[in-house]
């Protein structure tokens, strides 16, 4: 069973609450692979691997159907807007 990328962002943003979510199909369509990047006060203390692990968590049942799952970004709120600042300052 195929696991679309709607389920994954329902699923994230019911268990996580993320201010900004981004989730990718790069299996052409399948569903068997994603890339996730998520902004989430969840993050907040953790390190990066508590917080891939919180992610992997939240997706439990629909890791079971996924083939890979790249998590290319999970920070909190504040390291999110640091980074959007960085990158239009870089843009300027």
């Amino acid at each position: 069973m195929a696991v679309s990328k709607e389920q994954v962002e329902s699923t994230l943003k019911s268990k996580l609450n993320p201010s900004h979510l981004d989730v990718i199909d790069t299996s052409g369509g399948c569903g068997a692979s994603y890339s996730i990047e998520i902004v989430s006060q969840e993050f907040e203390g953790k390190r990066l691997l508590e917080r891939h692990r919180l992610v992997n968590a939240a997706l439990a049942e629909e890791m079971k159907h996924i083939h890979a799952l790249s998590i290319t970004k999970a920070v909190t709120p504040d390291q999110w807007k640091e980074q959007e600042a960085r990158k239009s300052q870089q843009d300027a």
